[in-house]
């Protein structure tokens, strides 16, 4: 049976003639970081000093001594590199085994009876893509950094969220293979689910030694029950499992996730001239975790232009995505268990797709394991993103070889629903002015448009294939144009308020965002020492984005004074604006299904600590937008858009019921003063069905009046009766929720800065965890004393509005640095009560407490 064994330990890595230790799977930053040569890059104003690391060679060394690749147990040994950054050769005792060009593929070299010192030499990659260029001219990108030119992480270079920090190394694990006879080179199963019955058709690739060239193998294959076993045919053989029944795979709240462990065995039945049949000696095995369903994307012509909706297991989707960037600049750092914590955090905010962005990396397979498990749909980029890509030699051959290496390692993934060819490119193409500057050279839609689909055709038929995104389909309508296919929505954060992501329904919105700082203790971590202002030098090297603080501002004038000298309420309002501008969009859109059928937010997560697009910021903090998240990616959604809706003009109320179940429910609207006054009250009678959305106009006397900038409207729908109950005697339900307090959605009709807010007041009392005799209350907010101080649990905070709050939102990070509350924005009607939960907090003394709360206030 073949053997593997992992060469983590015995690395050195060359620094100026002298060994350090190396770390295998890493990269030569992190060496350096742990040696004490350079400063932490994601620190302050660091990561200019770090840039020498780029731009020169380096060289891992590693004994490998005769007994790891004598041939006296195997036939052969293979050196096997399942990523090498980027570009290296590679010697052993002097021997050359072959160079590497390409971050994203795996490299196998026969090593079979040699030893001495394995070199793993790696040029800079900037010398690499400069070497390109020079045999392929010159090509347009975003940025200024040659990424287009080496088949590397792109982000890599520089993004307008992430530092320039070109990294070198072994950056994924490297082991030798000791085998006889033939091994599974390649194991494609091809899932399908027809009628009932689940059908896995196994394709095998077997290399054979020389040796083995006469002998008669078989391959054998077992999942769910079913067995079956094929002769190979020289080097291949093809097996077709039938499994009656099988439990579906759904994505998150449409179903179960249920795994079936895959078996493929290579067995040796002898040589071809043996005259008497020779034992069954097992060879190599592959077992992966496969799922049954059917994806497909429903792309059909219609009224509204052409669809964009993912239909798995014959029931369409309403997509409630977020885009994926490598989650750390040294993507080696990032561990199973930090991708759990992550993936979990996505799928505890209601997203149920994950597309992982063409300008990172294929991720590890621990990963896409996770996604099966946790039910997230994964959307896959080929990693192409926002340039023109050369698609002579020696990129040509290296973008097919990496296509197809990824392609058969990631297709057993259920989670996996779609293969998208590259991000903005054919866009860029068309828009960006490359089009007039390429004068006929190639650009890389030769990949998205012909190399890639037919990869996906011939390796992975069972999976959609997507040429771009955005991409509206053909040639015959903007690639960006929102009626037909994706969309990104790139005008609105750039030029524009928040509110205009209402003039339209896209067909999929594959990405749109609003920025906004990471939280406080993320600051202070990565700022030591720093005076925090919106402009200090630490803030404004963290801040990436062109004009990013800019936008930033003008985000929040348009609906708030901008504060001066005060960075806590400016963090606090950008965070707010961020929170809002993402819910604004994704309720109107979702309001809209089944014409527009997804969207995926930019972005999930950061790599380092900066001011971004993400609902979690670079330390793995959640913002407010995280919770908001939580809200508008509910099953169930309440909101109320402004209007013209038909001819009345007046606002809208949305019900949206994705659940799989009919959604009767009573709501509650009431037209109210600032002051807490109702005006007018109505109670509508709803039923929803099942996966669908019902909209009607509000009744014209419950549409608050406009000149006086102080009524606003409010809709509650399945509040609990007991939680009702509490409201009338001071302790009742908050705003924005979606736990026992039930749902509800606020209509401001005009800008905050220009409502007539109250003062906002509030109580607030904090309560120690239930001991023997009951929750103990550590004090209110009415400052009579702190209350004394917590030792990092788990506490309940108490707030009982006295006025409108709008926005309330406890900072828990100000508690402790590890702090965390279940809760975000929040907006409360006077006499309204909510608990929040607080965890991991240092300080929980009520006067501490309510200093980390922060809520929207008068003008």
């Amino acid at each position: 049976m073949k053997e593997a064994v992992q060469l983590t330990g015995g690395w050195n890595l060359v620094h100026d003639g002298s060994p350090l230790p190396a770390q295998v799977p890493g990269c030569v930053h992190v060496d350096l970081l742990a040696a004490g040569l350079i400063p932490d890059p994601c620190v302050g104003l660091n990561e200019p000093e770090v840039a020498w690391v780029g731009r020169r060679a380096w060289t891992y060394t590693r004994e490998l001594a005769p007994g790891e690749t004598a041939a006296d147990r195997h036939e052969r040994t293979d050196l096997v590199f399942d990523g090498l950054d980027t570009a290296a050769v590679i010697t052993l005792d002097g021997y050359e085994l072959g160079r590497t060009r390409n971050m994203h593929r795996r490299h196998r070299f026969d090593v079979t009876g040699r030893h001495g010192l394995l070199h793993v030499a790696f040029t800079s990659a900037y010398e690499e893509a400069a070497a390109v260029r020079a045999l392929t001219g010159e090509r347009p990108n975003a940025y200024p950094e040659p990424f287009q030119y080496i088949r590397r992480m792109a982000c890599g270079f520089g993004w307008d969220w992430g530092p320039t920090l070109v990294t070198a190394g072994i950056w994924r694990p490297v082991r030798l293979e000791h085998w006889s006879t033939a091994r599974l080179a390649t194991v494609r199963p091809l899932v399908t689910v027809r009628d009932g019955m689940g059908r896995v058709e196994v394709r095998v690739d077997v290399e054979r030694t020389e040796r083995g060239a006469d002998h008669r193998l078989e391959v054998r294959a077992a999942v769910g029950g079913a067995q079956a076993r094929a002769a190979v045919d020289g080097t291949g053989a093809v097996l077709t499992l039938d499994v009656p029944d099988p439990r579906l795979w759904w994505p998150r709240g449409y179903g179960e996730q249920p795994l079936y462990d895959l078996e493929v065995t290579l067995v040796d039945q002898g040589a071809e001239t043996a005259e008497t049949p020779a034992e069954d000696l097992p060879l190599d095995s592959w077992t992966r975790r496969i799922g049954f369903r059917d994806v497909t994307l429903d792309r059909s012509p219609d009224e509204h232009g052409t669809a964009f909706t993912f239909v798995v297991n014959g029931l369409p989707v309403f997509a409630r995505g977020v885009n994926w960037i490598p989650d750390d600049v040294f993507p080696s750092r990032v561990t199973p268990e930090r991708y759990r914590t992550r993936l979990r955090q996505a799928a505890e905010a209601g997203v149920d797709l994950v597309r992982i962005w063409g300008g990172g990396i294929y991720e590890d397979d621990a990963f896409y394991d996770l996604c099966d498990e946790l039910g997230l749909m994964v959307w896959q980029d080929f990693l192409f993103a926002c340039a023109a890509y050369p698609e002579e030699q020696p990129l040509r051959g290296e973008v097919e070889a990496e296509a197809r290496d990824n392609v058969v390692r990631l297709m057993p993934h259920p989670s996996l629903v779609l293969w998208n060819g590259n991000n903005e490119n054919l866009w860029g193409f068309r828009d960006w002015d490359w089009e007039p500057g390429l004068r006929g050279d190639s650009w890389g839609g030769g990949y998205y448009l012909d190399l890639l689909p037919r990869v996906v055709a011939e390796l992975d038929p069972t999976r959609p294939y997507t040429a771009g995104s955005p991409w509206s389909g053909s040639w015959d309508h903007h690639p960006n144009n929102p009626a037909h296919g994706t969309h990104h929505s790139w005008e609105v954060w750039n030029r524009r308020d928040y509110a205009e992501y209402r003039d339209s329904v896209p067909r999929f919105v594959a990405e749109f965002g609003w920025q906004a700082p990471p939280a406080l203790a993320t600051l202070r971590r990565a700022l030591p020492g720093e005076r925090l202002a919106p402009d200090s030098p630490g803030m404004l090297h963290h801040q990436k984005a062109e004009d990013g603080n800019g936008k930033l501002n003008r985000g929040v004038e348009r609906h708030f004074t901008l504060p001066e000298d005060d960075f806590d309420r400016w963090h606090y309002l950008t965070q707010v604006v961020q929170a809002r501008a993402v819910a604004a969009g994704i309720e109107h859109w979702r309001s809209h299904w089944p014409v527009c059928a997804g969207t995926v937010v930019w972005q999930l997560n950061d790599c380092w600590p900066v001011s971004s697009w993400s609902a979690v910021d670079g330390d793995g903090r959640p913002k407010p937008l995280y919770h908001e998240l939580r809200r508008v990616y509910a099953d169930r959604l309440l909101t109320l858009q402004p209007g013209p809706d038909g001819d009345t003009g007046g606002p809208v109320l949305a019900v949206i019921n994705q659940s799989a179940e009919p959604w009767h429910t009573a709501v509650r609207l009431r037209r109210m003063r600032a002051d807490g006054t109702v005006l007018v009250e109505e109670v509508l009678d709803l039923t929803v069905p099942a996966r669908r959305v019902s909209r009607r106009t509000v009744p014209g006397d419950l549409v608050p009046d406009v000149p006086s900038a102080k009524e606003f409207l409010v809709a509650d729908a399945d509040a609990d009766a007991d939680a009702e109950a509490d409201t009338d005697a001071g302790e009742g339900t908050g705003g924005g929720g979606g736990r026992e307090e039930g749902l509800r959605a606020l209509y401001f009709p005009v800008a905050d800065k220009d409502f007539a807010y109250p003062a906002p007041r509030y109580d607030v009392v904090v309560r120690t965890p239930v001991g023997p005799t009951g929750p103990a209350d550590a004090g209110d907010g009415a400052g009579e004393g702190d209350g004394g101080s917590g030792g990092g649990g788990s506490v309940e905070v108490v707030v009982t509005a006295h006025t409108l709050v709008r926005d309330l939102l406890l900072r828990a990070d100000r508690l402790g640095p590890d702090a965390v509350c279940d809760f975000g924005l929040r907006t409360l009607l006077p006499g309204e009560t909510i608990r929040l939960r607080v965890g991991n907090a240092v300080d929980t003394g009520a006067n501490a407490v309510r200093s980390a709360f922060s809520s929207v206030e008068p003008a």
